[in-house]
């Protein structure tokens, strides 16, 4: 076994330990009136130290990533004030950045977006969990924080949508509407969470599903046409690696297993229950577009999400189960699942249209 996926492990292992020490039922991080306990200090610290943890490993990495070189190349183009296919709230940020930096500076360009890209992350879960430990061991195993080494662009944005979810219960839609047009300067594909979203969080009625199921249809009997409206927003997909036809079969399999579950304790952990009502539309939402919509290219992306949602459905749902032999047996099933899940991510991490193994740091390089 390659020796630096023992940082992978070790690092799993210390921020899910810390996580696991987090009582949010002692009061979430942030207060704005009253006094401050002494679990909530600790959250804090806690919360802090997971932070700093996932950023060091992310900010220090160095050729990690199958698009990384793509990115110092890119970097150089965008000093050059060459063409590229990016956002404009990327090209500024960057050269922003190089602005005070010297030539070929992509270092601190990579630990400024795993920085944002890690903030996000960790104030969305500390914001929205119900079990802080058990969402931070889903983001890992689930492989969320390790692919976020590789495209940097999507998983900043996906970590903003993620941090935006909570406007969304809120129903601020004002705040919701501005993180995600933000997003959307640095990866347009973000503004799908617009529509999805608030359609997540409408109380679902039965002429609803039969909208759903028409558009299910329709996904099956005019593919042609929805490749034409996408290609017209991303002409550069069509027929390129991307565009296979594809979709996972774990990604299906893991929206399908979840959505099970959810519904054998629908009545005690769903239904009535607004928050957990959009996570489990979303996790039903990502399923459809898995099973119906393989013909849009990288749909994982999208389907992402939605099923990301489920660091805090799941958690939800397993501490919401009435009886307690029922809830252990369940919530070390699940943990066994994912953690099969991980083993077989790390093993496709060596991959060559991934690399995220081996890790390299330029610090001990």
């Amino acid at each position: 076994m390659e020796s630096s996926i023992f940082v992978y492990l070790l690092l799993t292992a210390s921020v899910v330990a810390l996580g696991m020490l987090v009582n949010l039922q002692a009061g979430r991080i942030r207060t704005t009136y009253g006094r401050v306990t002494r679990q909530q200090y600790w959250n804090r610290i806690l919360v802090v130290a997971v932070f700093l943890l996932l950023f060091a490993v992310s900010a220090c990495r160095i050729a990690v990533g199958n698009d990384y070189w793509v990115y110092r190349s890119d970097f150089l183009l965008i000093q050059q004030n060459r063409t590229t296919s990016f956002e404009p709230g990327f090209i500024l940020v960057v050269k922003a950045l190089q602005a005070v930096l010297n030539y070929d500076q992509y270092l601190p360009i990579f630990a400024v977006f795993s920085f944002f890209t890690v903030l996000f992350f960790v104030r969305g879960m500390a914001d929205q969990s119900e079990w802080f430990g058990y969402t931070v061991f889903l983001l890992m195993t689930s492989g969320y924080y390790f692919s976020s080494l590789n495209s940097v662009r999507y998983y900043f944005v996906l970590a903003i949508a993620l941090y935006s979810i909570k406007y969304v219960l809120a129903e601020d839609w004002w705040r919701f509407v501005l993180w995600i047009l933000v997003a959307a300067l640095f990866h347009k594909s973000v503004l799908i969470v617009l529509p999805l979203y608030f359609l997540a969080s409408r109380k679902w009625k039965k002429w609803h599903m039969l909208i759903v199921a028409a558009f299910c249809v329709s996904l099956v009997v005019l593919p042609g046409l929805y490749r034409k409206i996408i290609f017209t927003f991303y002409p550069f997909y069509e027929g390129s690696m991307f565009d296979t036809g594809e979709t996972s079969i774990t990604n299906l399999a893991r929206c399908a297993a979840i959505l099970l579950l959810s519904l054998l304790y629908y009545k005690d952990t769903i239904r009535g229950n607004h928050t957990n009502e959009f996570y489990f539309y979303c996790n039903l939402g990502a399923l459809l577009l898995y099973a119906f919509a393989s013909f849009i290219p990288e749909i994982s992306r999208i389907g992402y999400y939605l099923n990301i949602t489920n660091i805090f459905l799941v958690p939800s749902v397993l501490q919401k189960i009435p009886s307690k032999k029922q809830r252990w047996f369940w919530t070390i099933c699940v943990t066994l699942a994912f953690i099969g899940y991980f083993v077989l991510f790390l093993r496709s991490a060596y991959s060559t249209d991934i690399r995220l193994l081996p890790y390299r740091n330029w610090i001990l390089q």
